[in-house]
């Protein structure tokens, strides 16, 4: 079984922990695997994408109760959103391993090390969550990062342009902000929680560097200018308007020019 087909029977396991284990597992032993970049593979109508367990119930964005980290339902319940991204993120990764023919190897080793890392986050966010009572699947969530996978599935550029580096993007602005709010609240389980959001937004801008890379080689490819056919992608596929405060730095740091940046704020 080559690397991305090895992906793809990864990204249809639903129980969390054998997903975990797999990716883990696929890390450790993928240099020894074919990567088989030009081979069409095709996913089974049987297959379900992404595998993933019957909790959370998924339910509409605008329906998820906002989460404050002030009381420990409260707080339990914010960090199961963030282990809830941290595990689409995991499936994100794997689906553009597979996917996508034709790129780079080193195209389908970036992103199988993301799944790894998501991997990593997953793990030590619910391994925090259980220290507070409470499992992954225990709070409603929502899908918005699946369906943008779903409509980018035709065109790796396009997921490159909207997945890592719009919306996973957004977690370089927003975890400053949710770490604000946890070192308010004070608890040994929300400065615990600050901890481990220092080390998935370290990793992340790393994340968003390689989808930032990957999105300029194939404009590159294509003859086509990065910063105005982002703006023709937003509105191709009806990407979220992203709204400041921006996370600059990070930003930045992933790799996002000045020009970018001024597009952003509407420059």
């Amino acid at each position: 079984m080559s690397l991305r087909q090895s992906a793809l029977r990864a990204l249809c396991l639903c129980d969390p922990a054998e997903k975990v284990q797999a990716v883990q597992s696929l890390w450790t032993v993928h240099q020894n695997l074919a990567l088989s970049p030009c081979e069409p593979i095709h996913a089974s109508a049987s297959l379900t994408l992404p595998g993933r367990p019957a909790l959370p119930r998924l339910i509409p964005a605008k329906h998820v109760p906002t989460r404050t980290p002030f009381t420990p339902e409260g707080l339990a319940a914010l960090l199961h959103a963030v282990c809830h991204i941290e595990f689409n993120a995991i499936n994100l990764a794997l689906d553009a391993v597979w996917r996508f023919a034709n790129m780079p190897e080193s195209y389908y080793c970036d992103w199988l090390r993301v799944a790894y890392e998501e991997s990593q986050h997953f793990d030590m966010l619910h391994a925090h969550l259980k220290s507070l009572g409470h499992h992954y699947g225990d709070f409603d969530a929502h899908d918005g990062m699946w369906h943008m996978c779903q409509k980018t599935a035709d065109d790796v550029l396009a997921r490159m342009a909207l997945v890592p580096r719009t919306l996973e993007a957004r977690g370089l602005d927003a975890t400053p902000l949710i770490q604000t709010k946890l070192r308010k609240a004070a608890s040994p389980g929300a400065l615990r929680a600050v901890e481990l959001l220092d080390i998935i937004l370290r990793d992340e801008v790393g994340h968003v560097a390689i989808g930032n890379h990957w999105y300029r080689w194939l404009c590159a490819q294509r003859g086509l200018d990065p910063v105005s056919f982002y703006g023709e992608l937003v509105l191709r596929y009806e990407a979220p308007k992203l709204r400041p405060p921006f996370n600059t730095e990070a930003r930045k740091r992933a790799g996002f020019t000045e020009a970018e940046m001024s597009y952003l704020l509407g420059g």
